[in-house]
């Protein structure tokens, strides 16, 4: 396999949701690695993803400008407990084991520190996505919980919902 161009990180804008929503829709469609409604509407889908201040939302893209990939990032909580931020993503398939969620993971960090946060918190990774386990793993979350049964898997029955956590 040739190496493969690391992708362009921006900001998403209201053009780039005709682009990601066919993967998201999939991938909520699917059931197997998000906690979102398998029959999520357009509509909804852009207010759970596009994100305004002091979230954000951005895209990877390739060279050429197709969006391979994106990510949100927020407070995961707010008040008292607005210093922890989360984040998450969505790879598009045509496009996974090429480096796009690890791109997406950092900038997500870098985002987070930049803007003061003390750590970023993921609050429901699926345990039975060990992809995203192992990327967050490798970039030094740790699983701090698991909520036994937190997830009803369309195949797999039953499975944990991680909490994972890395301090920044």
């Amino acid at each position: 396999m040739s190496a493969v161009a690391a992708p362009v990180l921006r900001d998403a804008t209201a053009a780039d949701w005709p682009l990601i929503w066919p993967f998201l829709q999939r991938i909520c469609a699917e059931g197997e690695t998000f906690s979102y409604p398998v029959d999520l509407t357009q509509e909804v889908g852009r207010g759970y993803w596009m994100l305004p201040p002091p979230g954000r939302t951005v895209v990877a893209a390739d060279a050429g400008g197709r969006v391979l990939g994106t990510a949100k990032m927020n407070p995961n909580q707010m008040g008292n407990a607005g210093h922890v931020a989360s984040a998450s993503f969505m790879v598009d398939p045509a496009h996974a084991g090429r480096g796009v969620g690890r791109a997406l993971c950092t900038e997500a960090l870098r985002w987070a520190a930049a803007e003061g946060y003390r750590g970023m918190q993921f609050n429901a990774v699926v345990a039975s996505n060990t992809h995203a386990v192992a990327l967050y793993r490798s970039l030094g979350f740790e699983v701090v919980g698991t909520v036994p049964d937190g997830f009803r898997h369309p195949r797999l029955g039953y499975v944990g919902l991680h909490i994972m956590y890395k301090s920044l």
